[in-house]
């Protein structure tokens, strides 16, 4: 099947993010794609580390997720994509990732387990961590499972969904410019890639605050497309046959001595 990044620079005006988002599923769904992952906070974006995001923070089902739903509808592709979700009991809002069908059809949320207090930042600040539950949905033979962004950095959140069933991973990420953390983001997502020999699907934003980016890397670690610096998609294509012949010449996952991560109940 093929698969896209795309990606943008999403800002504090809810509007126009959406209409970025609607033009690249719309543009890449034209040339044939059978999902669109789109970044992190693609539908809110403040560039402040302690800006109030609860003001522009919707629900799951809310007009942004609707909205998009439809697109995915019109397009008949599905759809990955960040949002933040209406605070909780402590105040604090969620950095969520839903996954919705060709049919508009929400298939999972998945809500941020490791939160960016990293770099000079304190996302927990204002976004409530949340206990690992593994997003994993099936598209055309393959499962796909879920994480976001900083939670890259943890090789054991790869692993939980590789646990779960996942062969790819999608990352959507708003990864925040600064010394090597471009080579930080490619290095990482080949990481992932070649210890779990699993694709890896990730988004970024663009500029100026985030680095772009976006990848699509195969499970020898190879990056089989890339969408550079600016606003844009970049496609490629990805199979089972591919999985299994790389899965047979290393093997590695069949010869782990450590036990399986299981989900808390």
């Amino acid at each position: 099947m093929y698969v896209t990044v795309a990606q943008f620079g999403a800002t504090t005006d809810k509007a126009e993010n959406f209409g970025s988002a609607r033009r690249l599923i719309a543009d890449a769904a034209a040339r044939g794609t059978s999902l669109v992952v789109l970044p992190e906070n693609a539908m809110y974006s403040d560039p402040d580390p302690t800006g109030d995001v609860r003001p522009a923070a919707e629900p799951v089902d809310g007009p942004f997720v609707q909205a998009i739903s439809q697109e995915a509808k019109t397009a008949g592709v599905a759809v990955v994509v960040g949002m933040t979700e209406v605070p909780g009991a402590d105040g604090r809002c969620t950095n969520a990732v839903l996954a919705i069908d060709e049919q508009g059809r929400t298939l999972g949320v998945y809500r941020k387990v490791h939160l960016y207090d990293a770099f000079g930042y304190r996302e927990s600040d204002r976004i409530v961590p949340h206990a690992p539950r593994a997003l994993v949905f099936e598209r055309d033979g393959l499962k796909f499972g879920v994480m976001t962004c900083y939670d890259l950095r943890f090789p054991e959140m790869a692993r939980f969904l590789v646990d779960a069933g996942a062969e790819v991973l999608i990352v959507p990420a708003a990864w925040v410019v600064g010394p090597a953390k471009e080579d930080h983001w490619t290095t990482l997502l080949r990481a992932r890639a070649i210890e779990n020999t699993v694709y890896v699907v990730a988004s970024g934003q663009t500029g100026p605050f985030s680095s772009g980016q976006s990848a699509i890397i195969d499970p020898m670690g190879q990056i089989v497309a890339s969408a550079g610096e600016a606003p844009g998609f970049a496609t490629g294509w990805i199979d089972r046959d591919r999985l299994e012949a790389v899965r047979v010449k290393n093997p590695s996952l069949a010869n782990r001595r450590f036990p399986h991560y299981r989900e808390s109940p």
